[in-house]
């Protein structure tokens, strides 16, 4: 069985630093890409970044020069290392994982950017 938990979350001032990590387990595959995306209350899921199994990493502009992606192989994780964090990224983080035949989430961590 997949398993992706998410870990890292929390309560942190704005212009302030966080790293998330999204750990997977069991038998995934041939894996395409790894993302993250973050959802807030009454707003649909918002795609955050992703990074290739080629190593190639996009960004959603408005987290462009702050938020860099990255990942383990040897760990099977991945990484969201959050610089200069505003109070509009508040949210739940999601991290994802993607084969050619299925898409894996995790539970979420709730990071809230807060004075």
């Amino acid at each position: 069985q997949v398993q992706l938990v998410e870990s890292g979350g929390g309560l942190v001032q704005p212009g302030g630093s966080l790293t998330l990590s999204c750990a997977a387990s069991g038998s995934i595959g041939n894996i395409n890409y790894r993302a993250w995306y973050r959802q807030t209350p009454g707003k649909q899921r918002e795609w955050v970044a992703t990074i290739t199994s080629g190593g190639t990493t996009n960004y959603a502009d408005s987290v462009k020069g702050r938020f860099t992606i990255s990942r383990d192989n040897a760990k099977n994780t991945v990484y969201l290392q959050m610089n200069s964090l505003k109070p509009e990224d508040t949210g739940v983080y999601y991290c994802s994982v993607a084969t050619n035949r299925f898409t894996y989430w995790g539970q979420g961590t709730q990071v809230t950017v807060s004075s």
